[in-house]
């Protein structure tokens, strides 16, 4: 196989990686920036599939990666994509209550936005039909004007066009195939990488373990499915969420209004059997369904973190009539009729601590001055991704030094 050299080797073309091969070429305008991705091209995976939402940062706690990043992300995203010309549209998002139970989480999600210094308003039933008349909350609800919507493979072949103009070399259809000291073998070639980088999404706690690290932490697949409504159908024009759990990540069903303007539903958060288990049987893996089912099947048994009551209440989102009926709490007198198709499904690449049995709910990584690990960049990572690369980025120089 042909032996090749590069300074910086960066496996996987999603958001964090492509951003990360700019940070080193950008600091090292000299290095070989090498990025590579199994697929034929970038951000084919969680980057190019997810809902597009820019979040402003206040569900968040003060000490966690995703709070000191967010806020920075959609300032500087919104900024970028009115600089490329990309679709943006910045319709804010409303959070209801369903409950009077929902109404102390939206005083700690109040607290969370001071502490983070998000802008984020109180307001009462009258002011919130104002904003969405159709709307329904339970006494008060939370508007949030940061929050917008971007074409998320627009933003990506932007970064892709940037990285390339800055001199990184972008090689696709190579997957990461193993590596022998500072040998990495990506597709049919042998690269001599003087520092590897590991942002691999679904595969990352894969490759991770192959340098020796990811000892504790392994991925479980999260299916995202949303339901599209048929165009003028629905007129939604802002996002609205309800009240999350804040014990876990995910946000509950809720009103998306895409870039285009276009109204979804969803997501759902079906634990998945393989990797890129998105439709049917593509994609199958029968190494993987072994792998994941096995560590399905104990946090299953053992409900850690409420995986089977999570499990169970997702399951019945495939439901069109389900899922449409829970939508139907914040935005009454909507109809299964309405909606006419699903769109293409993603898959959430979640970290679960199995020592301890728990989801990772923040960023993770792990390291040292021969390679790094990017095992942890769920939501809100797409907003996140030039500051918290940077972030990643300087911690990098650091283990190199």
């Amino acid at each position: 196989m042909p032996k090749q050299t590069a300074d910086f080797l960066i496996i996987g073309g999603g958001v964090i990686g492509i951003n990360l091969a700019l940070c080193a070429k950008r600091t090292f305008p000299d290095a070989h920036v090498v990025l590579v991705d199994k697929e034929t091209d970038c951000g084919l995976h969680a980057s190019g599939r997810n809902s597009g939402v820019l979040h402003a940062g206040f569900y968040y706690t003060a000490d966690s990666l995703k709070s000191r990043f967010t806020r920075d992300g959609n300032r500087i995203m919104v900024e970028y994509c009115k600089e490329r010309g990309l679709l943006l549209n910045q319709c804010g998002k409303l959070v209801v209550a369903k409950n009077s139970t929902d109404l102390e989480q939206m005083d700690e999600l109040l607290r969370r936005a001071r502490t983070n210094g998000v802008e984020l308003h109180e307001l009462d039933e009258e002011a919130a039909r104002a904003i969405e008349p159709g709307v329904r909350t339970f006494g008060k609800c939370l508007f949030s004007p940061a929050t917008a919507t971007v074409s998320p493979r627009q933003v990506m072949a932007a970064f892709v066009e940037d990285a390339r103009n800055a001199g990184v070399e972008i090689r696709l259809a190579s997957a990461y195939r193993g590596h022998q000291g500072q040998q990495v073998r990506v597709g049919d070639d042998t690269i001599s990488a003087g520092y590897v980088i590991n942002a691999a999404g679904l595969y990352a706690d894969r490759i991770a373990q192959d340098y020796g690290f990811s000892q504790q932490y392994r991925i479980i697949p999260f299916k995202g499915l949303y339901l599209y409504a048929n165009p003028g159908a629905v007129g939604v024009r802002t996002h609205i969420y309800p009240v999350p759990d804040l014990a876990n990540p995910f946000l509950g069903v809720h009103f998306t209004v895409s870039a285009e303007g276009r109204t979804k539903l969803g997501p759902t958060a079906i634990p998945a059997f393989w990797r890129e288990h998105y439709r049917g049987f593509a994609n199958f893996d029968l190494r993987e369904l072994v792998e994941i089912a096995m560590r399905e099947l104990v946090l299953f048994a053992t409900n850690s973190f409420g995986f089977r009551s999570l499990a169970l209440q997702e399951i019945t989102k495939y439901s069109r009539k389900n899922l449409v009926r829970l939508a139907a709490e914040l935005v009454p007198g909507i109809g299964v009729s309405q909606f006419d198709h699903w769109g293409p499904a993603g898959i959430r690449a979640q970290l679960i601590d199995m020592k301890q049995k728990k989801l990772v709910m923040d960023f993770c990584y792990e390291g040292d001055d021969r390679s790094f690990h990017v095992l942890n960049a769920v939501s809100p990572a797409f907003t996140c991704a030039i500051p918290f690369t940077t972030y990643l980025f300087d911690e990098i120089q650091t283990l190199l030094h």
